[in-house]
C-alpha cells in the first residue's frame, strides 16, 4: 500500500465511525424525546393506556409547591390517578407544551429538562420546568420518575 492508500483509508475509517456514533448519539436522544412526547400526546388525547404505557412499574410524580405560609414542600401524586384523570378527560382537554432545554444520556438513565405551559379546556392554568428521569428496561425508554415546578406568573 502507498502512503496516499493508507492515509485515505485512516480518513475514511475516522470518518465512518464519527458519522456512526453521531447517528448513534441522535438517535438515543431522538428516542428518549419520543417517550416524553409520546406522554404529553397520550394526555392532549386523553388515552390512558398511551399515558400509562410511558411509565416505568415503579414510576414516581412529583410537584414542588408551597404552602398557605409560603413554605417549599415537594408532593408526591398517585401515578393511577393521574392516568385516570387523563382517561375521563376529553381530548383536548390537557395541553402541555413544552420545549426541550436538555436531555443527558448515560446508558440506561436519561435526564430531560422541559420548561412548559399548561392549557386546560384552551384556558391557561400554569407554567413551570419539568425534570424528567428515563429508564432503559428491555430496550425501552421509561419514564421513572417527573418532579416539576408550578407558577401562574413569571412565563415565558
Amino acid at each position: 500500500m502507498t502512503k496516499t492508500t493508507v492515509i485515505k483509508s485512516v480518513l475514511t475509517l475516522s470518518l465512518t465511525i464519527i458519522l456512526y456514533t453521531s447517528a448513534s448519539a441522535q438517535s438515543t436522544e431522538d428516542s428518549v424525546k419520543a417517550v416524553v412526547n409520546n406522554m404529553f400526546a397520550a394526555m392532549k388525547n386523553a388515552d390512558s393506556v398511551g399515558l400509562k404505557n410511558v411509565f416505568s412499574p415503579w414510576a414516581v410524580l412529583q410537584t414542588i409547591s408551597r404552602t398557605k405560609e409560603g413554605e417549599i414542600i415537594v408532593r408526591t401524586e398517585n401515578i393511577n390517578e393521574f392516568v385516570s384523570f387523563v382517561g375521563k378527560s376529553t381530548k383536548g382537554d390537557a395541553d402541555e407544551r413544552i420545549k426541550f432545554d436538555a436531555v443527558h444520556i448515560d446508558g440506561a438513565l436519561a435526564s430531560v429538562w422541559t420548561p412548559y405551559e399548561f392549557y386546560y379546556k384552551g384556558n391557561f392554568s400554569h407554567c413551570g420546568v419539568n425534570s424528567f428521569q428515563l429508564v432503559r428496561i428491555n430496550g425501552v425508554w421509561k419514564v421513572q420518575h417527573i418532579i416539576d415546578t408550578r407558577r401562574k406568573t413569571d412565563c415565558k
